[in-house]
């Protein structure tokens, strides 16, 4: 083959290369566009989902607080009682030695 014809060959193939080249990065760039959009998507989601569980712990903690209250309030009712109970009951125990055998 003779030198011009030879590096016209080189070239075309060169060209050629190019074009194939050209082709695969295009691909390449749509499906790196997909993933994106996937990976934007499930972003989305995943912001979705935790603003949805933080709702669901703070509502459990602002419920989780409220029995806490009911409980020390029951706790410190009790424990009033408790003093007024045992005193009522020595009273009563007064007062069955102060009455006649019956």
């Amino acid at each position: 083959m003779e030198p011009e014809n030879l590096t016209l060959e080189v070239l075309k193939e060169i060209r050629d290369d190019g074009k194939r080249n050209g082709a695969r990065i295009d691909e390449t760039n749509a499906r790196l566009n997909e993933t994106n959009a996937r990976l934007e998507s499930l972003r989305d989601d995943l912001g979705r989902r935790i603003v949805e569980s933080e709702l669901r712990t703070a509502t459990a903690i602002t419920e989780l607080s409220g029995s806490v209250r009911d409980l020390i309030s029951f706790i410190k009712e009790d424990r009033d009682l408790r003093g007024r109970m045992e005193r009522a009951e020595k009273d009563i125990a007064a007062l069955k030695q102060r009455l006649p055998d019956a």
